[in-house]
């Protein structure tokens, strides 16, 4: 579905969502170069457990309006998604679920709008470009070269590049895969759908280490164990930086949430019991 936004003349008035379910509201939000669709296992366990859920695709991203720029701006999407917020009138508090740069959009919401927010699911978060190995670093600082590429790379070998990681990780079931086929199907198809302006968004970042002590909200925590994407390393300095946070690591790589759903769902369950008592 879409939903009209009261935005500006400048960015798209429209955002592509799914919604399930009643109860207090759960609001996903997913990483850079992905979808809604990274939450579609998730959305069910929270229909059924008594919870409204909310996923978007972000500016840019799946099936919301893209602009025609070289250099998107945090900004722009943070407004989008704010506006998206207003637009869907909750009459409660949300809490807000985040991967990656989803994190980033959640840590940004807590902190501007805590009025809104009444607790964090943090997957493998960014919040600091110094989480990011120096070869990422210095691949984003070259966005035109990078959107360059994406027009340019068919599907086929982006699915290449999934299958491969995917399998250079493993599972910790002893599968020979760490994401299921259909999930390695629907990353391919949402790289090819990324707005190429989309790889700037990590220059245009500001460093929220400065504000996580401000954050008091219940905050849950958790990253893969063999992230190769933002540092192990920078997710325990969250949690500790974070007055109410708890963290889990997992042993999987940059997206827990898909590939050990069963560890991820019976966390974020037993943290909304808490949350919500």
């Amino acid at each position: 579905m879409s939903n009209t936004l009261e935005t500006n003349a400048i960015l798209p008035t429209t955002a592509n969502y799914v919604q399930q379910g009643e109860g207090p509201p759960v609001i996903m939000i997913h990483g850079i170069a992905a979808s809604l669709h990274g939450w579609d296992d998730l959305i069910p366990e929270l229909s059924k457990s008594g919870y409204a859920s909310y996923a978007l695709d972000l500016l840019g991203h799946g099936d919301s309006p893209k602009l025609d720029s070289r250099a998107y701006q945090m900004d722009w999407l943070f407004e989008h998604f704010s506006n998206w917020m207003k637009s869907l009138r909750l009459t409660q508090p949300a809490i807000l679920v985040g991967h990656s740069l989803g994190g980033y959009i959640a840590l940004e919401y807590a902190r501007r709008v805590s009025a809104w927010t009444s607790g964090l699911v943090l997957v493998d978060p960014l919040y600091s470009l110094r989480q990011l190995p120096a070869l990422l670093r210095r691949t984003y600082r070259r966005p035109h070269l990078n959107g360059f590429i994406v027009e340019r790379t068919p599907r086929w070998l982006f699915r290449v590049i999934v299958d491969m990681t995917s399998l250079a990780m493993g599972h910790s079931s002893g599968a020979l895969h760490s994401l299921p086929e259909r999930i390695r199907a629907q990353m391919a198809l949402d790289y090819t759908r990324t707005a190429p302006g989309v790889y700037h968004l990590p220059n245009t970042v500001e460093d929220l280490t400065r504000y996580l002590p401000s954050l008091s909200f219940p905050t849950l925590v958790v990253w893969g164990e063999r992230d190769q994407t933002l540092s192990p390393a920078s997710f325990p300095k969250l949690v500790h930086a974070m007055p109410r946070a708890t963290g889990k690591p997992l042993r999987a790589g940059h997206t827990p949430h898909q590939s050990n759903p069963e560890e991820f769902h019976q966390m974020v369950m037993e943290f909304l019991r808490d949350v919500m008592k």
